[in-house]
């Protein structure tokens, strides 16, 4: 029997310090019960009997929330629970499926590592195209599928299982990509088959390397087969491009959980309703992360290939982690489906004016892309991949990618404020302590990024979407100190820049030389372009055209000479201009025509001093400009001749235009 205790100092006398006593042998009303209990009755208790069962019902289950459409339409609709999970099942089953050896393998969802194992959903799926010959050890084991998770059961998966992943202080998770922190195009291959060697670019200056069907479906082989020994995959059903009309569905299966959370972030993120019948995909990724290719595969020339199959509507990588490649990946395969819906894939920034007025940004590393896109009194559509149909703008992803070198709150506050929970943070160096970050710290690599979903920025325009440019405004960074601040450019005059693509970057001074060196671009993103940059600059002017948009050419570079002998345009008179150019009223300017590149320069801008409108006027030494002019006149030559011998359209005088746009000296 316990005994009644009294909490009192001495025999029954007050505490020292005035402190009532603390009694426990009664219920608080007088009343004295010799086996009383102090306990809370404020809640009725738990409703579990072990700690299982409390575990148990900290979670519930997600149901859509959104209202169905459509009356039924999709492909699992008017389906039981069970019959949906199972069709869903033979879809990633086909998905991993090996082509040669077996059926689809035995799938089953959750993760591995629970107690509780999750009824096992055996689906043979059969290859109508394929003869089994053997069953492997693989076919015999549940491949265990983690589908679509949420950043926060990501998080639980990268830290748990992932060395390298960590939280920072703000909330994001922070994870390195292994040896590569950076995309490697020379190991990027499109499949050439009867289809593509006709349409695609190939050849001098095209960033299209060929390989053939049976080296992809090596690779491919070898993708699947490494995914399918793993406990587990992660799979996520995603959409890219906010037109629905025009949206694709899109499956990624990969090792990692930060390759989950990063495209779940760079991908447009489907309802529950949408993901219920979202059904066969469009396109499929197969990341198989950090296992490598065969070097003596035909075609490999090191352990790490990108292959891309439009037939197939595949993409395999191996021996890569860098979580960019996918992004970039499905740009390309962007580039090659939308034109053919007469869609225009645009490597671009977008926003919107209150009024509606939407501008297109292009523009290379360092030319202000993101400063000058990133207005607070404007709504952003997208910050890198758009679209331009008949319906207007649309953003092609669901999130951003930014660059974190250096970044600050004073100068990137949008960026900065971000980086919060669900943000993956890649290659960043933090304290070990604090988990703060140092975005000066460049000891993992240069190449530190963002990634996080588009609506972390305060102004973006959800849904993605927007009307008919107005602008299209074309940014270089020209420190050769030539080119005007601003100018107009007529319809062919913007599709010779667009296709030129020109920016221009400091050589190093290892040796003590400075000189600038041009660099070009087709249409500002030859890396992901699929067909001859001609054909996207051709629906370009013929949709400028059709909707009365106006071409731009925005110097941010130098004036008063070239890098180190004279200054940087001052980031507000650029803004002035852009802020003229959204408004209308440059539209109205007195406009001179310039030397050599032929460009209209306006007289007057509001907020800008009219005497480096021109830049000649700008230079002490006149003779060192018309110099300069001429050699980078020369350069722009020099890079379009790959190009002047396309044909466009049935005639040559679309192209010839072209080139009469162009440097004449």
């Amino acid at each position: 029997m316990a005994e009644n205790v009294d909490f009192s100092f001495g025999n029954g006398s007050p505490l020292p310090n005035g402190l009532a006593k603390i009694q426990t042998n009664g219920n608080g009303n007088g009343d004295k019960k010799p086996n009383g209990i102090c306990h809370d009755d404020s809640t009725p208790p738990v409703k579990a009997k072990t700690l299982d069962e409390l575990h148990s019902l900290q979670k519930k289950r997600s149901a859509p929330t959104t209202p169905r459409q459509g009356g039924g339409q999709g492909p699992f609709q008017q389906l039981s629970e069970e019959e949906r999970q199972k069709q869903q099942l033979q879809s990633i089953s086909a998905s991993l499926a090996s082509l040669t050896r077996e059926t689809g393998p035995k799938v089953v969802k959750g993760d591995p590592s629970k107690k509780v194992e999750p009824a096992k959903l055996e689906v043979p799926t059969a290859l109508p195209s394929a003869e089994v010959a053997a069953v492997s050890d693989s076919a015999l084991k549940f491949t265990h599928v983690l589908y679509n998770l949420s950043p926060a059961e990501l998080y639980e998966q990268a830290i748990k299982y992932e060395k390298g992943s960590f939280i920072t202080s703000t909330g994001a998770i922070s994870t390195l990509s292994g040896a590569k922190t950076g995309r490697s195009p020379k190991d990027k291959r499109v499949v050439k088959d009867e289809t593509t060697e006709k349409e695609l670019w190939w050849g001098k200056g095209s960033p299209n390397i060929e390989m053939d069907e049976d080296t992809f479906l090596v690779n491919r082989e070898r993708a699947v087969d490494y995914l399918n020994s793993l406990d587990k995959v992660f799979v996520n059903d995603q959409f890219l491009n906010w037109d629905l009309e025009h949206r694709i569905k899109v499956r990624i299966v990969s090792a990692r959980a930060y390759h989950a959370l990063f495209m779940h972030n760079m991908c447009i993120r489907p309802t529950p309703e949408e993901l219920e019948n979202f059904g066969t995909p469009d396109f499929t990724i197969y990341n198989a992360g950090q296992f490598p290719c065969n070097r003596y595969t035909h075609y490999m020339t090191s352990s790490t290939s990108i292959d891309l199959n439009l037939r197939r509507r595949e993409m395999v990588i191996l021996g890569t982690q860098y979580a960019g490649e996918m992004k970039k990946g499905l740009f390309s395969v962007m580039h090659y489906l939308m034109p053919k819906k007469q869609i225009l894939s645009l490597h671009s920034g977008c926003n919107m004016g209150k009024d509606g007025d939407v501008a297109l940004f292009f523009g290379l590393s360092g030319t202000g892309k993101t400063t000058l896109s990133t207005d607070h009194n404007r709504y952003l559509i997208g910050d890198d991949e758009h679209c331009w149909s008949e319906n207007g703008v649309s953003n092609i992803e669901g999130g951003c990618y930014a660059k974190c070198i250096d970044l600050s709150r004073e100068k990137e506050p949008d960026i900065w404020n971000a980086i919060k929970f669900g943000t993956v943070l890649e290659n960043v160096v933090f304290d070990e302590h604090t988990r703060e970050v140092d975005y000066t710290d460049r000891s993992v690599t240069e190449n530190t990024r963002a990634s996080y979903p588009i609506e972390y920025i305060p102004n973006a325009k959800l849904p993605c979407v927007g009307p008919h440019p107005k602008n299209v405004i074309l940014l270089a960074c020209d420190a050769f100190g030539v080119l005007p601040p601003v100018s107009k450019l007529s319809l062919a005059q913007t599709m010779y820049h667009f296709i030129s693509g020109y920016t221009a970057l400091v050589a190093g001074t290892e040796d003590g030389i400075k000189e600038p060196q041009a660099t070009f671009s087709a249409c500002f993103g030859a890396a992901f372009i699929m067909l001859h940059p001609t054909q996207y600059a051709a629906m370009l002017a013929e949709k400028m055209q059709k909707h009365g948009a106006t071409g731009w050419l925005v110097n941010t570079g130098w004036s008063g000479g070239r890098f180190g002998v004279g200054h940087r345009i001052k980031l507000p008179y650029t803004r002035k201009i852009i802020d003229a150019i959204h408004e209308g009223s440059l539209l109205n300017a007195n406009y001179t025509k310039t030397n050599v590149f032929g460009l209209e320069i306006p007289d007057a801008v509001d907020g800008v001093p009219s005497e480096i409108l021109n830049p000649e006027n700008t230079w002490p030494d006149k003779e060192a400009y018309r110099e300069t002019l001429v050699k980078l006149a020369g350069l722009f030559r020099n890079n379009f001749e790959k190009f002047s011998y396309y044909k466009i359209g049935k005639d040559d005088k679309l192209t010839e235009k072209i080139l009469a746009a162009g440097p004449l000296f």
